[in-house]
């Protein structure tokens, strides 16, 4: 399946059941179950695996996508997790290792098969969950009411290593999700800016929302720019320094473009009616997960000054 075939694929199933009563509902705490068949009768939970005939570029394709939606489901941790695995019918996330426990699992009350991730160690450990039986669980969510579950970890788990820079991967995949829904908040914020009048005009034409408007669009290209090139250098030596871009210059794009997005909306966009709140609180949420901008902007200290004065300018003319 060809890039465009797939998004477009994918962008039917979001388009016809990622709406915003589907939103409410996860907040509330119910599974999106018609969405999660959707994606599993496609195939699309099974993207980043090596034979999946997809390349690792278009599952964070899909990951951007479902960002732009607001999909509430796990997607990305589903697709690395089966990557990682190799491959489950049943439905798997991922959670971070914490004093012993995997905390912040998406849908993990939901899951069949939650992976920890230690991301020092660089390996991961597999529990297998019976629902019906009502294994322990640690119900949360975060700031967007996403669902952030936690659990034991079992005594004699196994331990997997891994080959892959998994918490880059992560980092990564919440970056373009954070630069698809910026995406959207700017198209929302457009068109409620053409359609809300005051004096008799649209808002839209008064030079104030302008200048706004046009800081948004500057904020959403540079996010969108820096997840691509994070992308882009998936299969290079400077794929986590990319990452560590990537992650910090959307995560502070989130921040100037939701503040200007409710600034624009004014009143509106803080009502629970209005959908603009499940995005902005998406990436409010997102950018403070697997790593928030001061995170990744150490990382990203700590290499250059590695690499030393003489070493910037080559650094900064050799990216793409």
């Amino acid at each position: 399946m060809s890039d465009s075939m797939l998004t477009d694929a994918a962008g039917r199933i979001f388009a016809d059941l990622c709406d915003k009563a589907l939103l409410d509902a996860a907040e509330r705490g119910e599974f999106p179950a018609a969405l999660w068949r959707a994606l599993e009768g496609n195939g699309f939970h099974q993207l980043a695996m090596p034979d999946s005939g997809g390349t690792l570029a278009d599952a964070f394709a899909l990951i951007g996508l479902g960002g732009r939606w607001g999909v509430p489901v796990p997607l990305a941790e589903v697709l690395l997790a089966n990557r990682w695995i190799g491959g489950s019918d049943r439905l798997a996330t991922i959670g971070q290792v914490l004093d012993g426990r995997i905390v912040e699992a998406p849908w993990g009350r939901r899951a069949d098969l939650v992976l920890g991730l230690d991301a020092d160690r660089s390996a991961y450990v597999l529990v297998a969950r019976d629902r019906e039986a009502g294994a322990p669980l640690e119900s949360g969510r975060n700031m967007a009411g996403e669902a952030r579950d936690a659990l034991a970890i079992p005594a004699g788990a196994e331990w997997v290593t891994l080959t892959e820079p998994a918490h880059a991967y992560l980092a990564l995949a919440r970056a373009v999700a954070m630069a698809g829904c910026l995406g959207r908040i700017l198209d929302l914020s457009l068109q409620y800016a053409n359609e809300r009048e005051q004096f008799g005009r649209p808002i839209a034409r008064f030079q104030a929302i302008q200048h706004n408007l046009a800081v948004m669009a500057g904020e959403v290209a540079a996010a969108g720019r820096a997840a691509d090139a994070a992308v882009d250098a998936l299969d290079g030596d400077r794929f986590e320094l990319e990452v560590a871009v990537a992650k910090a210059r959307v995560g502070e794009a989130a921040g100037v473009v939701a503040e200007i997005a409710h600034q624009v909306h004014g009143a509106m966009g803080y009502t629970h009616e209005h959908q603009l709140h499940h995005f902005t609180r998406r990436v409010w949420a997102w950018r403070d997960e697997y790593g928030n901008e001061t995170y990744w902007q150490r990382r990203l200290g700590r290499h250059l000054i590695r690499t030393g004065a003489d070493g910037l300018w080559p650094l900064l003319a050799t990216r793409g």
